[in-house]
């Protein structure tokens, strides 16, 4: 039977953008487990999931529920399972026959691992996110505008770093990097990936975010072409070590 998976479109051929749902498309391909997609913009995902019971995954600052994609719904179980980190663990446990994503025991390492990889993201959002609207459809675009601003304090536009600062904040999220790239060298070369030839969880997240900046800014943006250069090629190369896991279904 064939897993729904429930993601956010985009105005991009393939449609596919969203770092969050990337971590659970990449597992279900790492994995060649059967999936389709149901494409759900920004303001519906809260009246789906209370029409499916999808679980919220967070808490709004007034603690309401916030209810997030991705989210699965798998036919064989019955099952509805919403937040990357539990769709995976979920996944594991269900199938244990398919490739694993969390090998020799490695979980709770690659947990932390993904934990310090995330510390380093919000140096890149005040670039991306005014990007990101560009690439949403009118529904989603309008929502993320309006709930971003709230959390900046002012418009997108003036989110987004200009000049002399736009070159420090850039080279700040080099550096963050470089942290991150420090720690895949230590697999001895071993291959693409932090465990060696074969992808993990930490590579899912890790690759996951480097797809959402190749869909918002393109292939030939500076922004890209910088990226896929820094440290010696690093992110170049676990990218293309995932390329055949980018299927989207």
């Amino acid at each position: 039977m064939t897993i729904i998976l429930y993601d956010i479109p985009s105005t991009l051929p393939g449609d596919a953008l969203n770092p969050s749902t990337w971590k659970t498309r990449y597992t279900l391909n790492i994995k060649g487990i059967p999936y389709t997609t149901e494409w759900v913009e920004f303001p519906d995902i809260e009246p789906l999931a209370k029409k499916l019971g999808i679980s919220p995954t967070l808490k709004k600052p007034d603690g309401s529920p916030l209810y997030t994609l991705p989210a699965i719904y798998d036919p064989s179980t019955g099952t509805y399972v919403s937040e990357s980190l539990r769709i995976a663990e979920y996944l594991e446990k269900t199938y244990p026959d398919a490739p694993t994503i969390f090998p020799n025991n490695t979980a709770g390492l690659q947990m932390a691992f993904t934990d310090a990889f995330m510390s380093k993201i919000p140096k890149l959002l005040p670039f991306i996110l005014p990007a990101q609207v560009l690439r949403l459809n009118s529904p989603s675009a309008e929502y993320i505008r309006r709930s971003r601003e709230k959390d900046f304090g002012k418009t997108l536009e003036e989110v987004l770093p200009k000049g002399e600062e736009a070159v420090r904040q850039w080279a700040a999220y080099k550096d963050g990097l470089g942290t991150v790239d420090a720690w895949y060298s230590k697999n001895g070369g071993m291959g693409p990936f932090l465990l060696g030839e074969t992808p993990s969880w930490a590579d899912v997240v890790v690759g996951a975010f480097s797809m959402w900046c190749r869909k918002v800014w393109g292939e030939g943006s500076q922004e890209w072409k910088d990226i896929m250069s820094w440290h010696d090629g690093r992110w170049q190369t676990i990218m293309e070590g995932l390329k055949k896991y980018e299927t989207v279904n």
